[in-house]
């Protein structure tokens, strides 16, 4: 099993959680991005750097993330490419996505995008914060409970 970060526009306190985790529980994490990103010396912390084209990390962690991983990233298109495997997505406000779910929510992502493009909705999310923080290592510990069962009795 391992945790999957697309770093590139990963929150900094979400990070941690991660880096926390790993820690305690000896959990392998990869953080995949365009550009090198700092974290702790660790023997179950790796960066890889992939190239600054459109999608590369995203495409970089659906082609090498298994069954049993989970992966962390806000892209819903990411998430609909590898729940199909048994990869699990969180987002980093503690989203979980799944194939029960996933439809929906590519569907509501493709909604407002074309907003954006209306200009009829425009701003990003808002900034994290704890609560957001919170929700995230909840998450976080229910989802590597139900893949940790879900793979050690296949």
């Amino acid at each position: 099993m391992r945790l999957w970060i697309d770093a590139d526009a990963a929150p900094r306190l979400m990070k941690d959680v991660a880096f926390r985790v790993s820690d305690r529980t000896g959990l392998k994490v990869t953080l995949v991005a365009n550009r090198w990103q700092r974290t702790p010396t660790s023997p179950h912390i790796q960066m890889i750097v992939v190239g600054d084209g459109f999608d590369e990390a995203d495409d970089y962690i659906a082609e090498h993330c298994e069954p049993g991983d989970v992966v962390v990233s806000a892209d819903i298109l990411l998430a609909d490419r590898i729940v199909s495997k048994g990869v699990a997505l969180i987002t980093p406000n503690g989203q979980e996505l799944d194939a029960d779910n996933i439809a929906e929510r590519v569907g509501k992502r493709n909604f407002m995008e074309e907003a954006r493009s209306a200009e009829l909705v425009s701003g990003g999310p808002p900034p994290y914060n704890a609560r957001d923080q919170q929700n995230f290592t909840n998450a976080l510990d229910r989802v590597l409970t139900v893949q940790r069962r879900r793979f050690s009795e296949s």
